[in-house]
């Protein structure tokens, strides 16, 4: 219909080769009438390419789904992929079985990458993958194979500057409740509060939680019993420190007079709070597209050594730690 040979025609579609203007238009004219499109199956077949990247988070759906981490990680994914028209399809294991099945599937390269997230510490996933072929770049920092890729938070940063924020407002008893210990992030911001408390002297109160809100009303319900004077608390994230707010607000400690909070995250919901949580601001869409970028070079690369990204975080400070806003 374009008066064009097959290969003038793939030509135009691969853009692996310059055509001229006139005859490309008259192939997408001809495209559009007999609605065509590349046949993807047969495209791989050709190019050993899927033009698809697997995102895995292995977490419970509610998680998944409740925190607001996840859905701005996968807006700044799906940025960076969808500008070099690559899709991204997001698989989330729930059990042993699920994670098995997930890598069984992963292993017959259906996809030309791999994005891996909240993984626990000494996760085997990640090699057990690179190991297979595939590129694989991780969301966090875990301890393992040298040549792993990865872009992380400093966690261990922000939580110590938060917590010399605290100590710097005049709290002496601080308090934090963690996130869950077989994750390097929580083991992270531990760090960093425990640094600061060391710094000047103060000893460590702490409560382990999960990064949900009714962890956080449950661990703070318990350090309010074991230390009722204590006038500040760190959470380590911004959902577990709702949960805070609200056990605080139940026995009757008004924030910040009795008890100053402080988050981790800057999620949407730290400025609707009552009052307005200061917290740790974490790039996290940016996260998100550095993980992309770094995974469509090693899949344009495989032999690319594998690099590390921390990104900087930074404290918002509002009304909940005795700031203005």
């Amino acid at each position: 219909m374009a008066g064009v040979s097959r290969a003038t025609a793939s030509r135009v579609f691969t853009g692996k080769a310059r055509v001229s203007d006139a005859t490309r238009r008259a192939v997408e004219r001809a495209a559009r009438q007999l609605r065509y499109v590349p046949n993807q199956a047969a495209r791989s077949l050709v190019t050993g390419r899927t033009d698809t990247v697997a995102l895995v988070i292995p977490e419970p759906v509610p998680w998944l789904f409740g925190d607001p981490f996840y859905p701005v990680l996968i807006r700044g994914i799906n940025e960076a992929l969808s500008s070099h028209e690559v899709q991204l399809v997001l698989l989330a294991p729930q059990s042993p079985a699920e994670r098995e099945r997930v890598e069984r599937y992963l292993g017959r390269r259906p996809v030309d990458g791999v994005l891996l997230t909240a993984l626990h510490e000494r996760d085997p996933m990640p090699e057990r993958l690179r190991e297979r072929g595939l590129p694989v770049v991780l969301g966090g920092r875990i301890d393992g194979d040298p040549r792993l890729s990865y872009v992380d938070i400093d966690n261990l940063g922000g939580a110590r500057r938060a917590t010399e924020h605290l100590i710097q407002a005049g709290r002496h008893r601080i308090a934090t409740i963690t996130g869950p210990l077989n994750r390097v992030s929580a083991l992270d911001r531990r760090a960093g509060y425990r640094q600061a408390q060391a710094a000047a002297g103060l000893p460590p109160l702490e409560e382990e939680g999960d990064y949900t809100p009714e962890a956080g009303e449950r661990a703070m319900r318990r350090l309010l019993e074991r230390q009722p004077d204590l006038d500040a608390v760190f959470c380590a994230s911004d959902p577990t420190a709702v949960g805070a707010l609200r056990a605080l607000a139940a026995a009757g400690r008004r924030v910040p007079q009795d008890v100053a909070v402080v988050g981790f995250d800057d999620a949407a919901l730290a400025a609707t709070t009552e009052p307005p949580l200061t917290t740790v601001h974490q790039p996290i869409q940016e996260m998100g597209r550095e993980m992309a970028r770094l995974l469509l070079e090693l899949i344009a690369e495989p032999a690319r050594v594998g690099r590390r990204v921390t990104l900087a975080t930074e404290l918002v400070i509002r009304a909940s730690s005795g700031g203005g806003r």
